[in-house]
């Protein structure tokens, strides 16, 4: 049994993580200013937790969250393209400014493993498929440049202070808890939600454009083998099923699961978007032993059924 601190462990992708700590008997702290995290996340383990509401830019919160931790897994930050564009200087804030802070703070105590949830976006448009953690980073959008920069500060602090890091690059998360009524949320939730209501959504750009949509099951997996990997610092890995599908092929999977025929309306693709996404996970299984638990089809029908039986309201 081990002590570890979760950043965002409210939102989507940390309760999830929180989830699969507690359920193999670890202490777990939660660090959440709930400005997106929603508490009905951890209702169900709530007496199973400790919560701390604050801000990962608040040095002193940040300080005593961390005091007496083994491990932490940063998963909370400001995740979207669009709303980088819109407000670049929220996204530096929270995801690089804070990282920093969680960084800073780590390298004061005995802090085992630190592990930062990066993206996929730092890879930017390149053709090249898939992608390999060893292919030079392009990132197009605020958001992509804040995540990949906390990656730089992760190495840096392995290589200057010796804090072991391990920052995962996410590709396209989806699963329950994801939060369908955000103006950014993301495509799977939104197209779910459209579909019961029976109404179009909108695709931007042609639909053709492919990502590699990784169940959360896997990227809880994921988390936990980074942690115990006893990694000597600065590593970074592809998260994700090594696949890749269209949003028009989306799209249709999700018509037949649900039995909804609505048709999908289409708009200017968005600034900062890339077309194709797909992961090489090679050096996750090598390194850490990773497998995929859950594929992407099966991932999408448990999806389509949580929703279905929580509805939107309470997502």
């Amino acid at each position: 049994m081990a002590t570890y601190l979760v950043t965002g462990g409210a939102g989507f992708i940390g309760s999830h993580v929180v989830d699969g700590l507690v359920e193999r008997g670890d202490d777990v702290r939660v660090l959440d200013d709930f400005s997106t995290g929603n508490s009905e996340n951890l209702s169900h383990i709530a007496s199973r937790v400790e919560i701390v509401e604050g801000d990962i830019c608040d040095p002193g919160i940040v300080k005593s969250a961390i005091s007496d931790v083994e491990y932490v897994i940063h998963q909370a930050a400001l995740a979207s393209v669009p709303r980088s564009i819109e407000d670049p200087i929220s996204t530096d804030r929270v995801n690089v400014q804070g990282t920093l802070n969680l960084l800073n703070a780590a390298r004061n105590v005995s802090v085992k493993c630190f592990v930062y949830a990066s993206s996929s976006s730092a890879y930017g448009d390149s053709e090249k498929l898939p992608k390999v953690e060893t292919m030079t980073p392009n990132p197009l959008s605020p958001y992509a440049v804040s995540k990949l920069t906390g990656e730089m500060y992760c190495c840096s602090f392995s290589e200057v202070y010796g804090l072991p890091t391990v920052s995962l690059r996410y590709f396209n998360v989806f699963g329950p808890r994801q939060d369908p009524n955000s103006q950014y949320a993301a495509v799977i939730p939104i197209f779910i939600k459209k579909l019961t209501e029976k109404q179009a959504p909108t695709i931007f750009g042609d639909g053709e454009q492919s990502r590699d949509f990784t169940y959360i099951d896997n990227v809880v997996r994921a988390n936990l083998l980074a942690c115990d990997g006893r990694t000597t610092g600065g590593k970074v890995y592809n998260v994700a099923c090594g696949d890749r599908f269209t949003l028009n092929d989306l799209y249709k999977r999700l018509q037949t699961l649900m039995g909804v025929d609505v048709e999908v309306k289409y708009a200017a693709a968005r600034p900062g978007d890339v077309k194709h996404s797909q992961a090489s996970i090679d050096a996750l299984r090598k390194d850490l032993g990773f497998d995929i638990t859950m594929d992407f089809e099966e991932g999408l029908k448990r999806t389509v059924e949580w929703y279905q039986k929580v509805g939107f309201a309470n997502a």
